[in-house]
């Protein structure tokens, strides 16, 4: 039995509620469970320098916990003048993930910034992140297109992720931070609405783990990306 009682193939209770800034072009609040992740979308008129002169738009992303985001007080990386390495990487791969999902032709030269910012974690902060970003990137876009500043909606498909591991050598879906914690292995899946796999990071906390379990980890990964698109198509109101 896991910790919080649910079955090996069953997401955290899941919900996306989106319009919650008044302020950004895009927002969504996303919760998986005890983790709740606010996600807003900003379009600036610029690309980033490497970019002027090309045509192609960019979508960046910036990570970042709460001090009382978890059981104690985190210091504000501001304060200590520095981001942290765990902040930059998970800041690096929500934006590669959101990317996927861009149409960057059709975005032209300008650039949707997405915040994602940790109120309250219990583990899987980065898949929940990728999940809620996306949602907040497809209003901006939508945004653009209604107010005619593009042709098209500048969005190629969708992107989701979630956490996998192995257990007590059970593959399981979804880990809250007393699986994640006592893991015999932590992964991460990208995956698009389609089923394309973006990025998988798959690391042994304890023994190694075989083929098999990576292939059972995977299709509960694809199981739960696929009902997590669809939640993602209802908050946004997408047929």
């Amino acid at each position: 039995m896991r910790p919080s009682g649910r079955a090996a193939d069953a997401l955290r209770d899941v919900t996306l509620e989106v319009d919650i800034a008044k302020h950004a072009e895009g927002s969504c609040l996303v919760k998986f469970g005890d983790t709740h992740v606010l996600c807003t979308a900003s379009v600036e008129a610029k690309p980033p320098p490497w970019l002027r002169g090309s045509g192609l738009g960019w979508v960046t992303a910036e990570y970042g916990m709460l001090p009382r985001s978890t059981h104690t007080r985190n210091r504000r990386e501001a304060t200590a003048g520095k981001q942290g390495g765990r902040t930059q990487e998970i800041q690096r791969l929500v934006g590669r993930a959101l990317r996927v999902a861009l149409d960057r032709p059709a975005l032209g030269e300008r650039q949707i910034v997405v915040d994602c910012d940790v109120l309250q974690a219990d583990g899987g902060t980065r898949t929940a992140a990728i999940t809620g970003g996306y949602v907040a990137m497809y209003q901006a876009a939508k945004r653009l297109l209604t107010a005619g500043d593009v042709s098209h909606l500048p969005i190629d498909g969708s992107v989701a992720a979630i956490s996998c591991g192995i257990h007590k050598g059970q593959p399981v879906l979804d880990l809250d931070y007393a699986e994640d914690s006592d893991a015999e292995t932590d992964a991460n899946f990208v995956i698009t609405g389609s089923g394309g796999l973006v990025e998988v990071q798959c690391t042994a906390e304890g023994s190694p783990f075989n083929e098999e379990q990576l292939t059972q980890m995977l299709t509960l990964a694809k199981q739960g990306v696929a009902t997590l698109a669809d939640l993602q198509k209802q908050a946004l109101g997408i047929a």
